[in-house]
């Protein structure tokens, strides 16, 4: 029998349930903090980890989640010219206040209020990919197209440039 989650894993397990969603949370013994962390404790690529990022707005002061594959880094002139506003990262106390959750054990559902959600067109090339539950050692993995699903978030080009 697998051992009881934590508090804020069984939250997100809720929520994925609550979608009726089949998805199951792990917590790992290894830290999933960040995505090499979390693709050497889960055995997976880097590219396959959905890097959560809360971002605030410039002006409006709303959070904005942006769901980056783990081997990219969020274009942040993209991302405002997306939001119509500046935006900058938020602050561990800003993500905390509107998705209840700490950085690094950040999910893409599960949070107080519906954040607006772009999600990196990356994550849809991989058919596998893992995503955090709730602290920095809780994932559940999940098909591509399950992402939209559990954040109706917008899937955009948000990858800064690669060199070729």
């Amino acid at each position: 029998m697998p051992e009881q989650l934590s508090e804020n894993a069984q939250k997100v397990q809720a929520a994925l349930a609550a979608l009726g969603l089949p998805l199951q949370v792990v917590e790992l013994p290894a830290s999933t903090r960040t995505a090499p962390e979390a693709a050497e404790a889960i055995g997976c690529q880097i590219a396959q980890i959905v890097k959560s990022l809360v971002f605030k707005g410039g002006h409006s002061g709303k959070p904005l989640l942006v769901l980056v594959s783990g081997s990219n880094r969020a274009d942040e002139a993209r991302l405002s010219e997306l939001a119509g506003e500046p935006v900058e990262k938020a602050s561990p106390d800003f993500v905390r206040q509107h998705t209840g959750f700490v950085i690094g054990g950040v999910p893409p559902l599960g949070h107080p209020q519906p954040l607006q959600t772009f999600i990196d067109e990356d994550l849809l090339n991989y058919p596998e990919i893992w995503a955090a539950a709730g602290t920095p050692r809780a994932v559940f993995r999940l098909g591509r197209e399950d992402l939209n699903k559990i954040t109706t978030g917008k899937i955009v080009r948000l990858a800064s440039q690669r060199s070729p």
